[in-house]
């Protein structure tokens, strides 16, 4: 059996924007971010207008709309700090070897904080 051209068009392309449409809706509901008004116009922004309406909803959307993007949000900058920011060592050898270039420190003062430092690490 051959397939018509609505029944490819209802898979194709008029399913996936009835759940990116149905997944506007639900995430409108979920987010805690705005007020009752304000989830009023965009229910009949994207109701009315479902695909742009849709559209600007998803573009306009912040990140970290609902309390659970916000704790992932919150969870993978600590993660991404604690990997990729510099240890307390490094920050504080930086700083020493700045003030020894600019003269502040003596090599022995220098020498000696360094040594500390690196002890202390």
């Amino acid at each position: 059996m051959v397939a018509t051209f609505w029944e490819n068009f209802l898979f194709l392309i008029f399913l996936p924007l009835a759940m990116l449409w149905g997944f506007a809706l639900v995430d409108l509901f979920r987010r805690d971010d705005i007020g009752g008004v304000s989830k009023a116009l965009w229910v009949i922004c994207v109701i009315l207008l479902p695909f742009f309406g849709t559209l600007v909803y998803l573009v306009a959307r912040p990140s970290g709309a609902t309390a659970e993007e916000r704790i992932r949000l919150d969870e993978a900058s600590r993660v991404f700090g604690a990997t990729s920011g510099p240890s307390n060592n490094m920050s504080e050898l930086s700083a020493l070897a700045d003030l020894h270039d600019r003269g502040k420190l003596t090599d022995d003062e220098f020498a000696a904080e360094k040594a500390r430092v690196l002890d202390a690490g």
